[in-house]
């Protein structure tokens, strides 16, 4: 399995949602995007609110753009805020360094895109994005 396609991310996004579903989380927006943080696939469910799309898209982005999970992007922004405030607003692409996205990884390690969420707090976000990624069979960082 050595590529995101179309295909695998709308099975990442049905495995996080069902994940979402039966831990009791609010209604979720999630978006997998490729190497080059583009998109592949999004979904917001019914009765999430207007804003899913954008802040899972920007966790995803920036979880890819800068090659590590959005946790460990929350975690460094408060070392260095003033790296971060630009490269937010300089970027071309939606860059939000909050908790609740995922590297999409292969077995041999390559990062294939990312995975972000939107809808519960950080630590649900999280979890359904590496349910999604863990049961399409690829890994996550």
């Amino acid at each position: 399995m050595n590529q995101l396609t179309s295909d695998k991310a709308k099975q990442i996004i049905a495995a996080a949602l069902a994940h979402a579903k039966s831990t009791g989380c609010p209604p979720m927006g999630v978006a997998i995007v490729d190497a080059a943080g583009q998109i592949k696939a999004f979904l917001r469910e019914d009765g999430a609110t207007a804003l899913r799309f954008d802040i899972a898209m920007g966790k995803a982005v920036a979880s890819v753009g800068m090659g590590c999970s959005s946790r460990a992007l929350t975690e460094l922004q408060t070392k260095i805020p003033v790296f971060f405030s630009t490269l937010a607003s300089s970027t071309s692409q939606h860059f939000i360094p909050q908790t609740g996205a995922v590297l999409i990884k292969n077995t041999d390690g390559t990062i294939l895109g990312a995975a972000g969420a939107s809808g519960g707090t950080g630590d649900q976000d999280e979890a359904i994005c590496i349910a999604g990624v863990v049961a399409s069979g690829f890994t996550h960082a």
